[in-house]
C-alpha cells in the first residue's frame, strides 16, 4: 500500500482514482501522519462481510440451541 501526502492527493485525486479502480489501495497522510485510505469499494464490502461472519461465529461460541435443531425450532413455531 503505498502512502501519499495530502497535498499530493488533492493534486493528482482523478489519476490516483484510476488507480485505486484497478485494485491499488493509497494511505493519505497529512505532516506524514495517515488520516486516510482509498480503497475499492468492493474491498470495504468484503471486509464487512467478513466481519460479520466472524460475529456470527463469536455469537455461536456462547449461545446454544440446548440440543434443539433449528429444524426442531422452526416444526415447534408451526404448531
Amino acid at each position: 500500500m503505498e502512502s501519499i501526502g495530502a497535498h499530493e492527493a488533492k493534486t493528482h485525486f482523478s489519476q490516483l482514482l484510476d488507480r485505486v479502480e484497478k485494485g491499488e489501495h493509497i494511505t493519505i497522510q497529512r505532516h506524514g501522519v495517515p488520516v486516510a485510505v482509498l480503497q475499492p469499494v468492493d474491498t470495504l464490502r468484503r471486509q464487512r462481510i467478513r466481519d460479520a461472519i466472524a460475529e456470527i461465529r463469536e455469537f455461536q461460541k456462547h449461545h446454544t440451541l440446548d440440543g434443539l435443531s433449528i429444524r426442531d425450532m422452526i416444526n415447534e413455531g408451526r404448531d
